[in-house]
Formats: C-alpha cells, structure tokens, sequence
C-alpha cells in the first residue's frame, strides 16, 4: 500500500501531464504479453550469493510463521482472540512473501527477469490481496487491544468469537476487493510506454505508471484505493493507540503501566515497521528516479519485514515461548 506526500503528488501531476510517444499511444494491450522486471544485480559473481540469502531469508520467514501458527493452534490458553489474530497475520505473512520471492529466487537462478502478462496480473493480484489483508489484521488487532486495556471488564463480550470470525472475513473480503479493483484498472490499460518494471515484482503502483491510456482516472483510482486502503486503516490503528496510551497514563503504578503496554509492544513494534518500510519505498520512489535506489526499502518491506515478524512476536512474548517449547518437547 502506499500513503500521500507532496513529493508523490508531484509525480502524479507530471505523470499526468505528460504524454506518451505518438507510436505507443497506437499499441493495443494484445501486442504486450510480457514485462521485464528489475534484477537486483548485473554482476554475475553475485548471484549464487543473493540466490542462497533470499532462499534462506524465504525458508526463515515460512518456518517462523508456520511455527507461530503450529504454535497458537496446539496450545488452548492462546484461544484468544488477540493469539488468534496473530495466527492469521503469520498466515497473511507466508502468503506475502510467497507471492514475491519464489519467483525472485527463480529469476536470479535461470538469469531470466521476463514475466508473462498473465504472470504478472495473477502476482499482483495476490500481492494485493496479502498487503492488505496484513494491514486489515493490524487494524483489527489494535482495536482488540484498545478493547483489552480500556474495557477490561466488557473484552471478553465485545471479542467475541463472532466478531473475531465476522472481522476476518470482512478483512478478506476487503482485500479481494482491494486486488480485483487493482486487475480491473490494469486491464483497463490500453497501451504502456514501456515494458520495463521497475520493481523485482509486479507492483501494482509500477504497472499503473507505465500507462499511456486515460492516465487521469487511473491516477485517480489508484489514489483513491491508497487512501481507502491506507488512510483510514493507519488512522484507525493511531486513534487506538491515542486511546491506548491515554488509558495507561491514567494507571498510577509503573508497574501496571509496563504491564498494559507490555500487552501491545509488539503489535506497536510491527506496525511500526510495516508503516516505515512501506513509507520509505514510496517516498522514496516518488523522490528518486533510479529504481536500484529503491531496492533497499522494497526488499525490507516485501522480505525482512514478514521474516521479523514472528521473531518480535516470540522473543518476549512468554505464551509464544512456552508454547513453542510444548511443541518442541511433544516433536521429541
């Protein structure tokens, strides 16, 4: 997802304003059936060395969330609706990094960065689907944790398991929205100046720039969805947090302070780092005009962010831990 700055709306308006080569503007969408993704590296001596750390960073990150999910699953204290949340982030998280990484590690081992049109749609499809469903969970579990800090005594009536089952479900029906609007506006494109994607995948914001056809509208529904989808999630999630931090300053013991906010640390510490990543890749791509500088920030969103995500639920987290250790002793 992306989010608004001066610098982006400037892009929006050149991209507007300018118009694509008379002989692109004659290309029908038939004639494009593949694009051409950014490789991370042209030298060749680096390769095996960026196929062996994205397979491990990959094989972590699905081991990590697997054993969270193992984890809440086997263990009846964490039928909760926090824990439960948590199983369905990791489960998004898998989903995420599948969609871009596979395909990733293929590309830098056969040397190939074409991908098919079809190919392309169907990643971006998921991507979409797996971004915002991520960003959906986050919301859902900042509310659950404004629940269990300011109405302690209703958490129990309020998340119940209806609403915890019915908040999934809206999250994923969001979120297949989210993509099929992302397809419909892509299919709406009727030519593209070039076929050169300046991402390692098909990025649905990369594919939108690269149109020719009615730019307007289609610049426009891509910042709509953006706010739709990032706007008033994000505002959701501080608003909880206000609200949060309002009711733990009203605590007068240190200790019961630490105790409520020790409840929501590590939600804080991922949404955190999901809002950075995602902010430095298109504030970034909106102020720079050399895609490899903005390879950093998309492989930490795409890649090390679902990869830490277990880790910083796990390591102070004594249920996870406990649980992991159960599941450890039963494997043994």
């Amino acid at each position: 997802m992306a989010f608004f700055s001066v610098p982006g709306l400037l892009t929006l308006l050149s991209s507007m304003l300018l118009r694509c080569p008379s002989y692109l503007q004659e290309q029908n969408l038939t004639r494009v059936s593949e694009f051409h993704l950014l490789s991370l590296s042209e030298d060749p001596d680096l390769q095996p060395l960026l196929f062996g750390l994205f397979l491990s960073m990959y094989l972590v990150t699905v081991l990590g969330n697997l054993l969270i999910i193992l984890a809440v699953s086997s263990d009846s204290h964490l039928h909760t609706p926090m824990y439960f949340f948590l199983s369905n982030l990791s489960l998004a998280d898998i989903g995420f990094i599948s969609t871009t990484v596979p395909n990733m590690i293929v590309n830098i081992q056969t040397h190939n960065d074409v991908i098919s049109y079809v190919g392309c749609l169907t990643q971006m499809s998921f991507y979409a689907i797996f971004i915002c469903m991520g960003y959906m969970l986050l919301t859902v579990m900042a509310y659950d944790r404004f629940v269990a800090i300011c109405h302690p005594l209703h958490y129990t009536v309020i998340m119940n398991p209806r609403l915890c089952g019915f908040s999934i479900l809206v999250s994923f029906l969001l979120s297949l929205l989210d993509s099929q609007l992302h397809n419909l506006m892509i299919l709406q494109i009727t030519s593209f100046k070039d076929v050169e994607i300046s991402s390692f995948f098909c990025d649905p914001s990369q594919l939108l720039n690269l149109s020719c056809s009615d730019t307007y509208s289609i610049s426009t529904g891509k910042y709509v969805l953006f706010a739709l989808y990032s706007f008033f999630p994000i505002s959701g999630i501080l608003f909880s947090y206000y609200k949060i931090i309002s009711s733990i300053l009203r605590i007068p013991s240190s200790g019961g302070k630490y105790k409520a906010f020790s409840t929501c640390g590590s939600h804080l510490a991922v949404f955190c780092l999901f809002l950075g990543t995602g902010t430095a890749v298109y504030f970034g791509s909106a102020v720079s005009h050399s895609p490899r500088e903005n390879v950093v920030s998309s492989v930490m969103y795409t890649v090390v962010t679902p990869m830490l995500n277990p880790f910083i639920y796990s390591l102070r987290n004594k249920d996870i831990k406990g649980a992991l250790w159960k599941l450890h002793s039963r494997a043994i």
